[in-house]
């Protein structure tokens, strides 16, 4: 490939060196021939500028589309230079306008190489359509040796020797043709301001000065239109001409300030290593993003534990793949990455700047990625202790069916066996009548410990009504008055058996200890929160400290990534309070 930019630069060099001598060997004004020679050599440095960035940046588009931009300009001048070669003068007409498809084409897709929008991809297609139709009368008809560019009715010397031609003069076909490119260049400028309007700050700085070299050059063409009516022959009118060719020549001119400017990118690092000195948790990347001028940045961490990547809480983060609209751009070796910046493709042609930048943050991102790596377990422990409360909720329903399908509806079996047993003996039975209602006796009251028992391992009304009725429930059964506030709506599973076992536990505590004479119950739905509150009037002086039950609630809430609070002063009352984050 670098054989390739090499050749292609030589004979870039070589076609503009041959235009300009044989300029001196025409039939050419002397003014002419000096504007030929300005025009190829500053043919001849945009061609270079282009071979530098193609090898700067070989699987990008732009440096070829900047090469080809100013060679097809360069072969465009060989129909008037060369007017006596059939050759030349087919080569000539067949790109005459092709340096305009090409310099869009370049621009709307600057610095990426791609065309991101559809409508840009539409327009540039055009373009090119546009350019092939504009070529085919000339290929087809013209003779240039023919004065006033008339056609003879045998073209010799076109691409394709045409005879017995109805058209004498497709001047008025060239009019329409110009005439097109006007709404063509507004069009152009249009999507010119979308572009810059939609980059991100970073982004504009990189591509400001090439958006205002041809910003320049489509407004001094409109402007051309506004004052004649048509473009304007720049070789002719000393004005337009250093008008018209600065302009183009400014095209790769920026591109190439560009490039000097990268070189000195790590000079705008300064800023960013004072910032990184003590970083706040997590505003590495508010600090790369401002230094980088792209908001959208993103940070990767590498877990060599887990071989993947996280953000800064810990939460796995994917790589986009190649081709996509993000770029990524990974810090330390391949085998050992500290990061990755996902970020605007557009950065990538200030490479100098991400290396500095990265460089600079190094340390930084790494005492992050250890803070990442412990939020990460963290994260991990919390969903371990949210699946052992829902395996033992799981667990406690299942025992909970066991117990109501299998040993209560035996004893309830055996309860009505002993009912049939006593009507069969009758009243006169040597004292067998009485034996047996005392078994029924004892036998209800094992089957009401057990529906007791049932209800404490997890009650049947909490899965199939819900929170309000179960906790009414309870308030039905408490030994001290109980008033309920819960919200009719059902809450997630977890959450309701939370919010139960809390109620349970706490007006359990209250009948044992608190001598209270009124408990009030609140559920409410705050700031996407469950906000469960229980209150009583009793002594007070509750310390989660001692007895497993408020451990156990606590450890249920935090399994739940909550909060559980106790405020019970000595003669005050005690106050439970669990905040439970939900879904909805």
């Amino acid at each position: 490939m670098k054989l390739v930019r090499l050749l292609v630069w030589a004979a870039g060099g070589a076609l503009c060196a041959g235009m300009s001598l044989a300029l001196f060997h025409a039939d050419r004004p002397e003014t002419i021939q000096r504007r030929g020679v300005f025009v190829f050599a500053a043919l001849f440095v945009a061609i270079t500028i282009g071979v530098l960035v193609w090898q700067r940046r070989p699987g990008n588009r732009i440096g070829i589309l900047l090469t080809a931009f100013p060679l097809a300009s360069a072969l465009s001048e060989a129909n008037w230079i060369f007017w006596n070669h059939a050759f030349a003068v087919t080569v000539g007409f067949a790109v005459s306008v092709l340096a305009a498809p090409l310099v869009a084409h370049l621009i709307l897709s600057y610095p990426t190489g791609r065309l991101t929008w559809r409508a840009d991809r539409v327009f540039v297609t055009f373009g090119y359509v546009w350019a092939l139709f504009y070529a085919l009368p000339l290929l087809l008809f013209l003779d240039p040796r023919y004065p006033h560019g008339r056609y003879w009715l045998e073209c010799t010397d076109c691409a394709v020797p045409v005879t017995h031609v109805a058209w004498h003069d497709v001047s008025g076909i060239r009019h329409v043709f110009d005439w097109t490119l006007l709404p063509l260049v507004v069009i152009f400028l249009g999507l010119l301001v979308r572009k810059l309007l939609r980059a991100s700050p970073g982004a504009r700085s990189i591509v400001l000065p090439l958006w205002i070299a041809s910003f320049f050059l489509g407004v001094q063409f409109v402007v051309q239109w506004a004052l004649y009516g048509s473009p304007v022959n720049s070789w002719t009118s000393s004005r337009w001409f250093w008008i018209v060719n600065l302009a183009t020549l400014a095209i790769p001119v920026s591109l190439g300030i560009g490039l000097l400017r990268d070189r000195g990118a790590r000079s705008a690092v300064a800023e960013l290593v004072v910032d990184l000195e003590r970083p706040p948790p997590g505003r590495v990347r508010d600090a790369l993003a401002r230094t980088l001028g792209d908001p959208s940045l993103e940070v990767a961490l590498w877990l060599p534990e887990r071989a993947s990547y996280v953000d800064s809480h810990g939460r796995g983060v994917d790589l986009p793949p190649p081709g996509s609209d993000r770029a990524v751009t990974v810090l330390g070796p391949r085998d050992a990455p500290v990061a990755a910046l996902l970020h605007d493709p557009v950065l990538l042609e200030r490479r100098g700047l991400l290396e500095a930048a990265g460089a600079a943050a190094r340390l930084a991102l790494e005492n992050e990625r250890l803070q990442a790596e412990l939020r990460a377990q963290l994260a991990e422990l919390r969903a371990s202790r949210a699946r052992i409360v829902q395996a033992g909720d799981d667990e406690r329903r299942r025992l909970e069916r066991n117990l109501h399908d299998g040993a209560q509806q035996r004893l309830l079996g055996l309860g009505l066996a002993l009912q049939l047993a006593r009507a069969k003996l009758g009243p006169d039975a040597n004292g067998a009548t009485e034996l047996l209602g005392e078994a029924e006796g004892e036998l209800r009251r094992a089957l009401d410990e057990l529906r007791e028992l049932a209800r404490g391992i997890h009650p049947a009304i909490l899965s199939d009504q819900g929170l309000e009725p179960a906790l009414r429930s309870l308030a039905e059964r408490s030994t001290v008055p109980v008033t309920i506030a819960v919200p009719e709506e059902r809450l997630d599973e977890p959450i309701e058996a939370a919010a139960y076992f809390l109620v349970s536990e706490s007006l359990a505590n209250v009948a044992k200890y608190a001598r209270a004479s009124a408990v009030h119950v609140n559920v409410t739905r705050r700031n996407g929160n469950t906000v469960v509150e229980v209150d009583d009037n009793g002594v007070g002086g509750a310390d989660p400290a001692f007895g497993s039950g408020l451990r156990g609630l606590s450890d249920r809430v935090q399994a739940l990534d909550g909060t559980f609070r106790i405020e019970s002063p000595s003669g005050g009352g005690t106050h439970i309070q669990a905040v439970i984050p939900c879904a909805s």
